[in-house]
């Protein structure tokens, strides 16, 4: 399946794997429409689109994917007529121990993370099927390893994964397939959310080659790519798998 003329919803487009992934499917002439919260940045990944397909057909919008799902399936309808793909990226981070995490705080990450993927993706099946398109979840390395300080984010993550499971065997009738891409550490602005400083961030960065067995960590591009193929037709026999895109840290020992 060439993704020329696909019509393609990425959420969390405005930074990072969602603005690269945008990038990548308007390259290859898709249709995308760019879902974020930051006006400034996601008119950056317009212009990054454009710079990469002069002849991209985009559509921006600036919602919450945790309110507004119902709106960013219909726009997209409206619009275009039909959906192929849907890249549900969006996402936040979270870290804290036990004693000091708050409902709020849980209740905001699986809101973000988990919630809102239900509710694009239950808003989202019926269109799908009628073009027999699919679904990028991006979940992480987190989803399937455990570590310490991020239970929230990790527990939001596995859920993702088992969410792409569940819903990859109810629409495998319909012949729409269902997979999640699972990056380990990828050089993007989610660390400086964390409160991370610059000289902590390189730090952490050079202790990362010790937690990947590649010796370093990726880049947004790599995980756009699966993502890429997840979404067209040389994966047309996968559903329901999780692909870690993480130089290898989720076979190595977390210490």
């Amino acid at each position: 399946m060439s993704l020329v003329g696909k019509v393609v919803i990425v959420t969390g487009a405005s930074s990072g794997i969602g603005a690269a992934t945008a990038e990548a499917f308007a390259k290859l002439g898709s249709k995308v429409v760019l879902v974020g919260r930051n006006v400034a940045n996601l008119k950056a990944t317009e212009v990054a689109c454009r710079a990469a397909n002069n002849k991209a057909e985009l559509l921006s919008i600036t919602a919450d994917v945790t309110v507004d799902a119902e709106r960013i399936i219909n726009s997209t309808i409206e619009k275009f007529g039909q959906l192929d793909v849907l890249v549900n990226n969006a996402g936040i981070p979270s870290a804290g121990h036990i004693l000091d995490i708050d409902v709020k705080q849980f209740d905001d990450v699986l809101n973000t993370n988990l919630r809102s993927v239900f509710l694009l993706t239950k808003y989202a099946a019926p269109h799908l099927i009628k073009t027999q398109g699919n679904i990028v979840n991006v979940s992480s390395v987190a989803g399937l390893r455990s570590f310490p300080g991020v239970s929230v984010y990790c527990t939001s993550k596995a859920a993702l994964d088992q969410f792409t499971r569940c819903i990859a065997l109810d629409l495998a009738p319909k012949n729409v397939r269902v997979n999640a891409v699972n990056p380990g550490v990828i050089i993007t602005d989610i660390h400086r959310r964390l409160g991370m400083s610059a000289e902590d961030y390189a730090k952490y960065l050079e202790r990362c080659k010790e937690t990947h067995a590649l010796g370093r960590v990726g880049e947004a591009k790599e995980v756009a790519d699966a993502i890429i193929f997840f979404a067209s037709d040389q994966s047309s026999f996968i559903t329901g798998a999780t692909l870690p895109i993480d130089g290898g840290k989720h076979a190595m020992c977390p210490r």
